[in-house]
């Protein structure tokens, strides 16, 4: 059996002296997509935070190809892309400046692949506007134009259809479902019923693992 890109061994997870799951598995492997779902409160975030090394669990392990996160810090931005609820971005940047600063975090790109990215969101034009003047959905694709980026083939993505329109929405779901048919991996929460996934794709309901 080839050893999975991320594993989750017995996770337990307290959060406010609450205990949200405990003894949770996980594996993915390439190709895989996994919808994390459950009730607000949950744990759905808490559980991508872990599973990206911004949490520790109260018990269990998570590995990385094979290996404990734990031990690979220095290098996770080298194998796994975050983007969080919110856009994560400056405001007082323009989106070129904004993407230029969050590669050179993990993998530096050229400008050209950064003006293609944008040009891939729909941001065509607004390449050199401060960030604060765009809109939210617009906020939201200068995020998401890091998936149009080299980088690490793992994405554990919050929320990604957050702010985005109907041509956004369907547009993204295409690109998360073809980086996992390319031999990706995707990890995500969402309120939305995706309506394209990679033949991959499993719901993984926190439900079952409540404590």
């Amino acid at each position: 059996m080839s050893i999975p890109v991320l594993e989750a061994v017995a996770l337990t997870c307290e959060r406010d002296w609450r205990l949200l799951f405990e003894h949770l598995e996980l594996r993915l492997s390439a190709g895989d997509m996994v919808q994390i779902s459950g009730p607000n409160g949950s744990g759905k975030t808490s559980l991508l935070r872990l599973l990206c090394g911004l949490m520790q669990p109260t018990a269990g392990s998570v590995l990385l190809d094979g290996k404990p996160l734990a031990s690979q810090r220095s290098e996770l931005t080298r194998h796994l892309l975050w983007i969080g609820h919110a856009a994560g971005i400056k405001d007082l940047l323009t989106p070129l400046e904004n993407l230029a600063w969050l590669c050179a975090l993990h993998t530096p790109v050229e400008t050209a692949d950064i003006w293609r990215a944008l040009e891939a969101v729909g941001l065509r034009g607004f390449e050199d506007v401060p960030c604060h003047t765009l809109s939210a959905g617009q906020r939201r694709r200068v995020a998401l134009a890091r998936l149009y980026l080299p980088g690490p083939g793992l994405w554990m993505l919050d929320e990604p259809f957050t702010a985005l329109d109907k041509q956004g929405v369907v547009q993204l779901e295409a690109h998360l479902a073809a980086h996992c048919e390319n031999g990706g991996a995707v990890v995500l929460t969402t309120h939305h019923t995706l309506s394209r996934t990679p033949s991959g794709y499993r719901e993984l309901d926190l439900g079952q693992w409540a404590a």
